[in-house]
């Protein structure tokens, strides 16, 4: 049985490494499972929702994202990667199936709750971005897919979906396929800035961007939150907590050589230069390949226009046929 796999990132920035562990990685790990079918969207309306004001940002970061996807080794001829504002049949569903949801039920959704929260929207909200979570439903089902990734911040979102698949099917007859969640692995969690925040994002200038010069990169490590006690190198250093070892034990390799690391930096004698431009290495290793493959791309942003086109003209193709059955399912297919 093949799995029907959609995904995608809303383009308001290029993509980081909080990014590149979170999803591109698995990403091209399920690409390589030829009994997966992933859909790849850029989320350019949802961005909309909350930044209708600023399209610009929107525009500008489309190609950023897509970049980012074919440098880490999305392949076009493999992953149908899409551009959702170019895909009308979404929102007719999305309007189909508002139908079936109350508004009571979308305010309680707690993922909603918490981003509305978190950009202090108050009744400010707008009512695109209100009712993202049953656009989300029209993006999930338009394709069919059984399986979408997402974190555990996320799931209420999913649960959404799978309730209005039920309502939907419930009403007019089973047409819908009802998704599941794709969890991250338990003991990976949420890549942290580098100030040690928990949260990476542009807004804070505290993340590792996949476009990040090599340069650019040094610079960051070696401005990394560490052990603000560990003064000289020969006092006792705490690990836990300390963004350089938290990075090695997510990016580096050779885990021997990481544990006797934490254990030096324990006991003392080990400066946090040393360790800084270890790690340096270790991302260097992993980006450096990444970063040439975006360049290349980035000399015909024509072309990157065209894969993106090519690949929503092909989505389009699957949407519209599931729109087709929904209609006529619904009753409303009058001619």
């Amino acid at each position: 049985m093949t799995n029907i796999i959609l995904t995608g990132d809303r383009p308001t920035g290029r993509l980081h490494l909080g990014h590149y562990v979170g999803s591109l990685k698995t990403r091209v790990e399920m690409q390589a499972d030829p009994m997966n079918k992933l859909f790849i969207m850029v989320a350019d309306m949802q961005a909309l929702t909350d930044n209708a004001k600023n399209p610009e940002k929107i525009r500008t970061n489309l190609t950023e994202v897509a970049l980012d996807y074919l440098a880490v080794g999305l392949d076009p001829s493999k992953t149908t990667i899409f551009v959702q504002s170019q895909i009308p049949e979404l929102s007719e569903l999305t309007m189909y199936y508002l139908n079936l949801v109350s508004v009571g039920r979308v305010r309680r959704n707690p993922t909603v709750k918490a981003e509305i929260e978190q950009k202090k929207f108050g009744e400010s909200v707008p009512t695109g971005f209100f009712i993202y979570p049953v656009s989300q439903a029209a993006d999930i089902t338009a394709f069919k897919a059984n399986l979408v990734p997402v974190g555990e911040d996320q799931k209420p979102m999913l649960e959404q979906t799978q309730e209005i698949v039920h309502s939907f099917n419930n009403t007019y007859g089973e047409v819908l396929v009802e998704p599941k969640a794709v969890l991250p692995p338990k003991n990976m969690g949420r890549l942290p800035g580098i100030d040690g925040n928990g949260k990476m994002s542009k807004s804070l200038g505290n993340g590792i961007y996949l476009a990040d010069t090599a340069d650019v990169v040094q610079k960051k490590v070696m401005s990394m939150y560490t052990d603000p006690n560990h003064i000289h190198v020969e006092d006792p250093g705490q690990v836990e907590g300390n963004m350089v070892f938290t990075y090695l034990d997510v990016f580096g390799q050779d885990k021997e050589k990481i544990a006797e690391l934490k254990e030096h930096y324990r006991r003392g004698g080990l400066g946090d230069v040393k360790i800084k431009r270890y790690l340096i290495d270790v991302l260097e290793a992993e980006l450096a390949p990444i970063r040439t493959r975006r360049e290349e791309y980035a000399k015909d942003l024509g072309e990157v226009l065209n894969i993106l086109q090519a690949g929503s003209q092909s989505a389009e193709k699957v949407a519209a046929a599931t729109l087709s059955e929904v209609k006529k399912a619904m009753g409303i297919a009058y001619f």
